[in-house]
């Protein structure tokens, strides 16, 4: 099966991990001021694209920093106003940023792979379906709260890896794009 085999309409809905997927994650470390905020290439154009394809696109990111003590929820709330400015200006649409600032060792219900985030989402966007929905993520927590969730699950990585939890594979948010064509 491929990604075009789903036959995606404006019915569907996408969420979007963050860092790994709309900018580059930083090694140990995360994104604590927007100058650290570094798109990836191909996510402008992917996002322009993406915005007539899906009725609803979300991001949903663990920001475990918040718990830790090394930013503040408003510092968050700034990267996200630049980056929606940023993505709106470019010609792309994201419709709502979910953050979950807890603590992996909280087992929070909001934080991934725990599907929180997404019941958060329906919530808010009547049509959401998560039979209709698909998760795009850089890591596993993203695959199990996508299949959690009853959503397909898409895998960005360099490296192709084998799991039940993972329906497709990709290198990028833009590759991800090409191939719903």
């Amino acid at each position: 099966m491929t990604l075009k085999d789903l036959h995606i309409d404006t019915s569907w809905t996408l969420f979007l991990d963050r860092d790994g997927v709309i900018n580059r994650k930083l090694d140990n470390d995360y994104v604590k001021h927007w100058i650290e905020f570094e798109f990836l290439d191909g996510v402008h154009g992917a996002l322009k694209t993406l915005r007539d394809k899906f009725n609803t696109i979300v991001i949903v990111t663990n920001q475990q920093c918040i718990g830790k003590g090394i930013i503040r929820v408003e510092d968050l709330e700034i990267i996200h106003k630049n980056m929606l400015y940023e993505i709106n200006y470019m010609g792309g649409r994201i419709d709502k940023v979910y953050f979950s600032p807890y603590l992996t060792s909280d087992n929070h219900p909001t934080r991934k792979p725990s599907i929180g985030m997404a019941l958060q989402a329906q919530k808010e966007f009547d049509a959401i379906d998560f039979s209709k929905s698909i998760i795009v993520g850089d890591s596993m927590s993203d695959m199990e709260f996508g299949r959690t969730a009853g959503m397909k699950t898409v895998y960005i990585s360099d490296t192709p890896r084998q799991d039940p939890k993972i329906d497709f594979h990709v290198k990028s948010l833009l590759e991800f794009t090409q191939q719903l064509d």
